[in-house]
């Protein structure tokens, strides 16, 4: 008798739930199936649970340890530019370069400090200005190619050959966030949407030789208050960069989120636009508050530095972008530049394209994109072999450059290190190899770079020199990757229309 009233009490418990849920009330319509929360559901991140669409405890967590990563990341992706701007400066301010001073590369840039992807073939100069106590004036020398960007790497104007002065130097005046007051006449005048910017620019060797391009720099460059205009100005300290232990290399660690945090709260609210702001503040870094993330959040910030590096690298060397490959995926130079400086296509925003520049170069400029016959630069990036490998230090490969090399200046090569995307460090200061009439004197590690007779050149890349080969020769390390940038400075027709092709790094058995 038990049994059978337990049966029935269960049967009628399940029926009065059935009658319950079936029960139609006054104001019913169908619910559409396609708006409901299942009771659980099978996700990447686990089993979520809910009760009536609600979720349970476990559930919330999970979607908020998911959505913190899940910014985290996206934080790491969009800051890439601001971090590596925050770095150039604490780069240089701890190597004894303070702001509103110069560092020359007076022997040219070196493979002892850490920069991304620099150029080694001319005296490069660097400059950060601060304008958290008012306008500056920055005197430009003639004969420069420059630029000027913001702390989160914007382009603001160009110094020099491109630049409004038209390569004959000039005034330029550069106003702080929020100026209000008179500007004067006789300036280029610019407006910052942050307190610093950084102004790097290229002395331009003349015929090989470097020092009337240094003295270039100490005749005319002058860097002074706006409050000061009028007045005689002195020299500016200009240190020697060339030779100096310094980096200027974004963390991949946790002390990434420190130096951003340091960027937020040295410039304005907001200079970043809104929407990073946004994303930055739903992280815990907001400007005139303690960065404080708790055991959690820190080790949720840790793992999304990881996945950041690693999407950011991934982005870089193998792009997925059809059109940032000059000659089609089956070659290996593509171009850092995708959607353009301001990285934009068809009005919408190229965030790969983004990230893959600043993870591995710095200097935001139209120049640098522009089709300039016989001005200005191009740039191809290489890093893998006519198979699709990728380049080994400790395997010799041979590349050839065809006739007629399209550039009225002169062309380069330069080796970097896989990891650092800095200079590869090598037996010798200057990894690269290059070329032309403006090609600086002690620019390739080995002396002048032989043609062939048909006018195509023979470059080669290993361990050690071949036999007969050393002055084409560029040294690589055993045990460490590496990729190329092909430069040509002031280039022609052939280098746009591609006419002119460079061939492929050839593996040498």
């Amino acid at each position: 008798m038990k049994k059978i009233l337990l049966s029935t009490i269960v049967i009628a418990t399940l029926s009065l739930t059935a009658q319950a849920q079936s029960v139609a009330m006054k104001m019913t319509t169908e619910i559409p199936k396609e708006i409901i929360t299942p009771d659980k559901v099978d996700t990447r991140i686990g089993t979520l649970n809910f009760t009536n669409g609600m979720p349970d405890k476990k559930t919330i967590q999970t979607v908020y340890d998911n959505i913190d990563f899940a910014r985290a990341v996206e934080v790491y992706l969009n800051t890439l530019s601001g971090v590596s701007m925050w770095t150039i400066r604490n780069g240089q301010r701890a190597a004894g370069q303070p702001d509103n001073t110069l560092m020359t590369m007076k022997k040219l840039m070196d493979s002892t400090g850490m920069y991304l992807t620099p150029n080694t073939v001319t005296p490069q100069t660097w400059l950060s200005i601060d304008l958290s106590k008012g306008p500056m004036v920055l005197e430009t020398a003639p004969n420069i190619i420059g630029l000027v960007d913001d702390m989160w790497f914007r382009y603001i104007t160009d110094l020099g050959v491109l630049g409004p002065d038209k390569n004959k130097g000039g005034k330029f005046l550069f106003l702080p966030p929020g100026y209000k007051g008179e500007i004067p006449d006789g300036y280029f005048v610019f407006k910052s949407p942050t307190y610093g910017l950084w102004a790097p620019w290229r002395n331009i060797a003349v015929g090989g030789n470097i020092q009337p391009a240094l003295d270039n720099v100490r005749k005319h460059v002058r860097l002074y208050p706006l409050s000061e205009a009028g007045k005689e100005h002195s020299e500016i300290k200009n240190i020697n960069g060339s030779f100096e232990e310094i980096s200027t290399i974004p963390p991949n660690t946790y002390l990434y989120w420190e130096y951003l945090n340091n960027l937020v709260q040295e410039e304005p609210a907001g200079a970043a636009g809104v929407e990073i702001t946004g994303q930055m503040a739903a992280i815990g870094i907001v400007k005139g508050k303690p960065f404080t993330p708790d055991v959690r959040m820190q080790k949720i910030l840790t793992e999304a530095i990881a996945v950041g590096n690693a999407t950011a690298r991934t982005m870089s060397f193998e792009p997925r972008d059809e059109k940032a490959y000059f000659y089609g995926k089956e070659s290996t130079w593509f171009t850092g530049f995708q959607g353009g400086y301001k990285f934009e296509n068809n009005g919408a925003k190229n965030l790969d394209g983004r990230v893959a520049f600043h993870y591995f170069a710095t200097g935001i400029t139209p120049a640098m994109e522009a089709k300039t016959i016989g001005a200005g630069s191009q740039y191809a990036t290489g890093a893998k072999d006519s198979k699709g490998n990728w380049l080994d230090g400790s395997k010799n490969y041979k590349l050839t450059l065809p006739a007629n090399i399209p550039q009225k200046n002169f062309w380069s090569i330069t080796v970097y290190d896989s990891q650092t995307r800095s200079l590869l460090q090598t037996n010798y200061p200057y990894p690269a190899i290059g070329a032309g009439d403006g090609f600086p004197d002690g620019g390739s590690p080995h002396g002048k770079v032989q043609q062939n007779k048909d006018g195509s050149t023979y470059l080669y890349f290993g361990p050690k020199a071949p036999e007969g080969k050393k002055s084409n020769w560029v040294q690589t390390v055993a045990g460490k990757g590496w990729f190329v940038l092909l430069r040509i400075y002031s280039p022609l027709e052939p280098w746009f229309d591609k006419t002119w092709k460079p061939g492929e790094f050839e593996l040498i058995k």
